[in-house]
């Protein structure tokens, strides 16, 4: 009859949270969160947030993002700053600043921006091949 309240808890821990900000809403101002956000209406401002980002075909964003990962279908405007992964959806529309560790952009997605990408650098190994030397140097 009465439900347990430590199972209760525990789901509701489990569960991450997300912010969502829902068509024909107009959010002006900065503000933080642990958890993931939908957008589909309008933010001016900053945004800082260590989840993943979600921008609907009728979301727009002018301001700083600063985050972990973002999927975008609608608008952003200012400086986007993700330690993951950007993916562009077809419908999406960047323009600004981008420093991002990894891009993935379908065709017809608008990428108006200055980008830096960084991420892991790798080492290119020639299989065990010393570089081959130009005459210049065999001359000399």
């Amino acid at each position: 009859m009465f439900s347990d309240n430590k199972k209760d808890k525990q789901m509701v821990e489990n569960t991450s949270n997300q912010n969502i900000i829902a068509q024909g809403t107009k959010i002006v101002g900065d503000f933080n969160s642990e958890g993931d956000f939908r957008v589909d209406g309008a933010v001016e401002g900053n945004i800082k947030t260590s989840g993943k980002v979600v921008v609907g075909k009728a979301g727009f964003i002018k301001g700083t993002l600063q985050g972990t990962d973002a999927y975008f279908e609608g608008k952003f405007s200012g400086k986007l700053a993700l330690s993951g992964t950007l993916t562009l959806k077809t419908s999406a529309h960047i323009e600004g600043e981008v420093v991002v560790g990894k891009l993935a952009v379908e065709p017809g997605a608008t990428f108006n921006v200055t980008c830096i990408m960084k991420g892991t650098v790798k080492e290119m190994k020639n299989g065990g091949q010393q570089p081959r030397q130009s005459e210049t140097e065999k001359t000399a």
